[in-house]
């Protein structure tokens, strides 16, 4: 089901992207990476997390890690991941495949800026083996996601 909310969001939303299934797994930054043979930071991994009662999903480059005071500072408390169950109810996909695309729920998006280094990233689609290319300003624009500043990315 989670792959075809993905596809009837982009069919209405933006008929232009296409879904990529790679009939292999894609569900981890780096099984991405390698499918995609692109570098970890490119693949847009989606974090789901509260903060106090508040989901959100974040956006942010594969090897980006998500600062807990800058998260305090942006969002008014520390974040608390959602475990696979939570994630499952509010979004309607499984880890994996989650993205902002195609959910369950209405919840608040945030996109961190280090997705910004990229001309393009490759969120997931739904499932544990698909995602779409997508530039990061119109990834933004298409999900009414916030730019925020809180994740740490890797030096060098």
């Amino acid at each position: 089901m989670s792959q075809e909310s993905v596809l009837a969001w982009l069919a209405h939303h933006a008929p232009d992207l296409a879904l990529i299934d790679h009939a292999r797994s894609t569900a981890t930054v780096a099984e991405a990476a390698e499918v995609l043979g692109v570098e970890p930071g490119r693949i847009a991994k989606t974090l789901a997390f509260r903060v106090g009662d508040q989901p959100y999903l974040l956006v942010a480059r594969g090897d980006a890690r998500l600062d807990n005071a800058r998260c305090k500072a942006a969002l008014g408390g520390r974040p608390r991941m959602l475990d696979p169950d939570e994630t499952l109810a509010l979004t309607g996909h499984g880890v994996g495949g989650v993205c902002p695309f195609g959910l369950a729920n209405p919840v608040p998006i945030a996109a961190d800026r280090s997705l910004l280094a990229y001309p393009t990233v490759f969120p997931a689609a739904g499932s544990r083996t698909s995602s779409v290319e997508i530039e990061p300003l119109r990834l933004v624009a298409l999900t009414g996601a916030q730019w925020v500043e809180i994740c740490k990315i890797p030096e060098g």
